[in-house]
């Protein structure tokens, strides 16, 4: 094997050049050259499965870890064992991040995770600390909505970004997401559903996912948004924005922060070789 295919979303042009020089320096390493392509987020799950109906999968996919167990199940993932892969010292989060009934199909190139970022200005002119409790989120949400601005945004769409952006919540109250009825994880929704009761949060958060909510925030639409440090290039490229962030805020001041936040992390799986003059039998994250 001279050469090797690699697929992932990332479109963004620094983004891009970044992992390809990286694939590229690895292609080196092991004597062989990367072919890197790139497709736009939303497209990489339906392209990966219509490569995979066709047996034509990349030799690297790259892939969120809630898409993972589907492709796994499937069978077109490989297990990285089968490639002498080491997964000593990796967190035991990133390790089941990647597994699917005791393999572990793939590892996080990256894992990142969610805050609280504001407007400065928007904070200051409403006489508003930077929030580090719901109460102090309640009362900035407010002082800071008013015509054409909403005072937070956050996901809240039927996807697995809503899920992301919500656990901070959820876990910092003390809930488990396998007891969606404990009173902890309603106590955490109802923090939510009361600051779009309230005026504080538009209603469009049901169809927003963390781009949206990113652009709210970079046309002044939001004061605050829940986001990840993915957004941070973008938002230091906007001139007329001066912003801060913080820890997403948690039930009171004594909250212990014994939980890790929500992570998410992009496993490139590997896929098997191709056999000599034969087809290419299953991929595999790596």
């Amino acid at each position: 094997m001279t050469s090797l295919t690699a697929l992932d979303y990332y479109t963004d042009t620094t983004e891009h050049a970044h992992w390809g020089e990286l694939l590229t320096r690895c292609g080196e390493k092991a004597g062989v050259t990367v072919e890197h392509r790139s497709v736009p987020a939303p497209s990489l799950v339906p392209t990966a499965l219509r490569q995979a109906s066709a047996g034509t999968l990349p030799d690297l996919l790259m892939l969120d870890n809630p898409d993972l167990q589907q492709f796994a199940r499937s069978g077109v993932l490989a297990p990285l064992r089968a490639y002498g892969v080491r997964t000593d010292g990796f967190g035991a989060g990133i390790l089941s991040a990647g597994t699917y009934r005791g393999e572990v199909y793939g590892l996080a190139p990256t894992v990142n995770t969610l805050a609280l970022f504001y407007d400065k200005r928007a904070l200051a002119e409403a006489g508003v600390p930077v929030p580090r409790t719901w109460d102090e989120l309640r009362k900035a949400a407010r002082a800071t909505t008013r015509p054409g601005r909403y005072g937070l945004a956050v996901d809240a769409d039927a996807s697995f970004e809503a899920t992301f952006q919500f656990l901070p919540f959820l876990w910092s109250n003390g809930g488990d997401e396998r007891r969606l009825d404990d009173p902890r994880a309603v106590e955490a929704l109802g923090l939510w559903t009361g600051l779009v009761r309230d005026g504080s949060v538009s209603r469009s958060v049901l169809t927003w996912n963390q781009a949206d909510v990113h652009e709210q925030f970079l046309g002044g639409r939001a004061a605050m948004m829940v986001n990840g440090p993915w957004r941070i290039s973008a938002l230091d490229a906007a001139e007329d924005l001066d912003w801060g962030s913080s820890r997403c805020p948690c039930p009171g001041p004594a909250t212990p922060w014994s939980r890790p936040w929500a992570a998410r992390c992009g496993p490139y799986r590997a896929t098997t070789p191709r056999p000599a003059g034969g087809r290419r039998p299953r991929s595999s994250p790596v």
